[in-house]
């Protein structure tokens, strides 16, 4: 074999990276296509902008959506439906912090971002539909033109799953929102993929978005982000500047660690409630999928999901090893 030879041979770890989307593809249209199925399927389902016919008032409904016209006529509430848009434009900010990579009992985190893109990205960019992307970095936010069709969805996905996990000045979570303000002009949705450990630096720029558009968080977590398992003596690593640091995690220390990391998950929900984002939770050791179905469910009966279901269920990992 020449050397020639050995320089087009595909790397075998970009080989299987590319296999594992491949998967993960057909795991998004073959498990949730049928489940989210309709004429549009997307994870927000619910009105769009277009008027339409007006129907009597039902428990549970938007009273936003009361038309006091009708209403005024008949003397029955009544409420104006709309209908779907049909070309919409969804951007989706990724948010790849090192604490993306660190690995721990069930995996890296980048699985669930990949994961959250692919569902996001093959159930949007169809029937005229487009997809765009920024993605956090140094210096300045990556951003990935809108365009349509599964070709696109695959590529958006390569790049997350070989960007490096580094956040510097300039390409924040808060400069990748700030980015897509300036980029997309048409009213659309806006779905941000974070662990959100950073500080909340961002939710100004949430706000100012929420005017002409529509918002979806969708919070990935590890076990380990929520609660420290008191294993005594263990080694702690900050995945941004890798600084190790050896301590004795008792009772104590388990119960302050997971108190102070409930105040700042409460923290950052309240934000994204106030921006008007429902959250979609997935955590590295549940099934993402049914996560996504159960809040389909949610939203399709007109619910606001927060995220609170992030902490329920915790894995029991007395004996397992502290892995940051």
């Amino acid at each position: 074999m020449t050397a020639a030879d050995d320089t087009v041979r595909e790397d075998p770890t970009h080989a299987s990276s590319r296999a594992a989307l491949a998967r993960l593809e057909l795991l998004v249209t073959r498990r949730l296509d049928g489940v989210l199925g309709g004429d549009h399927r997307g994870l927000l389902p619910g009105p769009g902008t277009e008027p339409g016919e007006a129907r009597p008032y039902e428990p549970g409904d938007d009273v936003r959506t009361m038309d006091w016209s009708v209403t005024a006529r008949t003397t029955v509430p009544h409420i104006r439906q709309t209908i779907a848009d049909r070309e919409l434009e969804t951007w989706i900010v990724v948010d790849l912090a090192p604490s993306m990579d660190v690995v721990g009992r069930y995996g890296s985190k980048r699985r669930l971002v990949e994961a959250a893109v692919a569902t996001v990205g093959f159930l949007s960019a169809t029937d005229g539909s487009r997809v765009g992307m920024v993605v956090t970095g140094r210096g300045r936010p990556r951003v990935l033109r809108a365009t349509g069709g599964r070709a696109h969805v695959r590529r958006l996905l390569e790049e997350v799953s070989e960007a490096p996990a580094e956040v510097g000045p300039g390409g924040t979570l808060d400069d990748a929102l700030v980015a897509v303000r300036r980029t997309a002009r048409r009213h659309g949705l806006v779905v941000v993929v974070s662990d959100f450990l950073s500080a909340l630096t961002w939710e100004r720029s949430l706000r100012v978005l929420a005017v002409r558009h529509d918002f979806l968080a969708v919070h990935v977590a590890d076990p380990l982000d929520i609660a420290l398992p008191a294993v005594g003596a263990a080694l702690l690593q900050d995945p941004d500047t890798g600084e190790v640091l050896e301590v004795d995690v008792d009772d104590a220390l388990a119960a302050d660690y997971r108190r102070e990391a409930g105040a700042h998950r409460d923290a950052v929900h309240t934000a994204l409630r106030r921006c008007g984002a429902p959250v979609l939770g997935l955590r590295t050791d549940r099934d993402w999928v049914r996560d996504v179905i159960d809040f389909v469910g949610v939203r399709r009966q007109g619910g606001f999901p927060t995220g609170d279901d992030l902490s329920r269920d915790l894995p029991d990992g007395d004996d397992d090893e502290v892995g940051r």
